[in-house]
């Protein structure tokens, strides 16, 4: 099947990716673990953005979620780091970035 930004989803370690570059970009930060740079590597982290609310006629609005691809602390820092990788920046991704930003304080770093 044809995706709509031309990737294909990859398994590796028994995780399925959205894409070649995702996938790669896990073996990297598994190889970071390994070699202790990074620690606490966690894959698909979910941040709340705007929590569900109800509407003046009762109807309930979802919550919007934005989801990381990974999360890791970098020993070297201390620091915990979100992570995305990107190959195209969608309009909602961008939106949902800036949200992180003023919802959480946390700037995601993209590769």
């Amino acid at each position: 099947m044809k995706r709509k930004y031309g990737n294909r989803k990859v398994t590796l370690d028994g995780h399925t990716f959205d894409s070649k570059r995702e996938a790669c970009r896990y073996g990297e930060l598994k190889f970071l673990e390994r070699a202790g740079q990074i620690t606490d590597l966690e894959l698909q982290p979910r941040f709340e953005l705007i929590p569900k609310q109800r509407r003046d006629d009762g109807k309930p609005e979802r919550a919007c979620e934005y989801v990381a691809d990974f999360r890791y602390t970098d020993v070297r820092t201390g620091q915990q780091v979100i992570e995305d990788t990107k190959g195209m920046r969608t309009r909602d991704y961008i939106v949902k970035r800036k949200l992180m930003l003023q919802v959480h304080g946390i700037s995601v770093r993209e590769v």
